[in-house]
């Protein structure tokens, strides 16, 4: 007896890019692969902004790649969902990836709106934008993006556009430079998502890069749950959330260690000239569970870090407190 056809699952894009990154390193010898990574990590660490592409050759962008993108797509992608949320039935009709790459923020935003945009990734580095188009390939709704070449910095200007993305970015401007991206940012596109390491260096840029997008007059959709000022002290804790990825052997390689996954660091703002609805509060902590109860600790609407405990006479808040991840938004909506 003939059985039924199964329906066919949709390739996911997050599925699509680990299969076009695992030939990345193809007749590259792990030998080179390591100590690429490792030149390259210790780059972006660096507290002082360079002046010329990090990225400068195809074996740098593959093994940088390869090791990276995983981490970058994931950060990016727990960013721009937290931002979908607060902005629920919107999708945008337009994307520009400011610092792109090899276009890891531009395949997150494919994975939290279904569907086809104009997509244009500037970055100052070539081959990096020359490996991006070629990953990009294996998405079909990546076919018609534009990979182009420019200096990311004070002299930049942009077309007018729906979503600007800048992931990992910021951390490699001087200050000024800095400012001016944000400015450019905030000029052409009615919605900005910026994303950086989740140490205070990066918080303190994700912070700048706040301040100046409200004075623009956007609204902060996410991770805040207001526009205010952060409630954080400076210099006393930062705020950061945490993705974890799947390790490749290049990250064992690369790092040691067995586990088959890590947590990628990462702080982030999502503002908007939209109307938003911003989460009532955010868990800005892993939260602890213990015998009965769960401390969950909140950046609230009322400007304000607090610590609370939920119980099980909570009943159903209870078990949504024992499920909440670091990052999410509370409480949590619907049924």
């Amino acid at each position: 007896m003939t059985q039924p056809a199964q329906p066919v699952q949709p390739v996911r894009p997050a599925e699509r890019l680990r299969a076009a990154l695992a030939g990345l390193l193809d007749g590259l010898p792990p030998s080179q692969a390591g100590p690429a990574v490792e030149r390259l990590i210790a780059h972006y660490r660096g507290a002082t902004p360079t002046h010329a592409p990090i990225l400068r050759d195809r074996a740098d962008v593959a093994a940088y790649a390869a090791y990276r993108m995983p981490a970058t797509f994931a950060a990016a992608r727990a960013a721009l969902g937290a931002f979908a949320d607060a902005v629920p039935g919107w999708a945008p009709d337009g994307h520009t990836d400011l610092g792109g790459g090899t276009g890891a923020a531009t395949w997150a935003v494919g994975a939290t709106w279904a569907g086809t945009r104009p997509v244009t990734v500037l970055d100052w580095a070539q081959p990096a934008l020359d490996l991006g188009r070629e990953i990009a390939a294996a998405d079909p709704a990546l076919h018609g993006a534009r990979w182009l070449r420019a200096r990311i910095g004070a002299a930049l200007t942009l077309d007018p556009v729906d979503l600007v993305t800048v992931s990992y970015v910021l951390n490699e401007l001087s200050v000024p430079d800095r400012a001016a991206l944000v400015d450019a940012a905030a000029a052409a596109a009615q919605n900005v998502v910026i994303i950086e390491a989740g140490t205070p260096d990066g918080y303190a840029r994700v912070i700048e890069a706040r301040d100046r997008l409200i004075g623009a007059g956007f609204r902060v959709a996410a991770p805040c749950p207001h526009s205010a000022a952060c409630p954080i002290v400076p210099g006393t804790d930062w705020c950061h959330f945490s993705a974890r990825v799947s390790r490749s052997s290049l990250h064992r390689q690369v790092k040691g260690g067995s586990l088959p996954y890590e947590d990628e660091k990462f702080s982030y703002v999502a503002a908007t000239r939209r109307p938003a609805g911003p989460a009532p509060a955010r868990v800005v902590r892993r939260p602890q569970i213990r015998k009965g109860q769960v401390l969950l600790d909140l950046c609230e609407s009322g400007e304000r870090l607090v610590r609370t405990t939920v119980t099980k006479r909570h009943g159903e808040l209870y078990k949504a407190a024992r499920d909440a991840d670091w990052g999410d938004p509370w409480p949590p909506s619907g049924p």
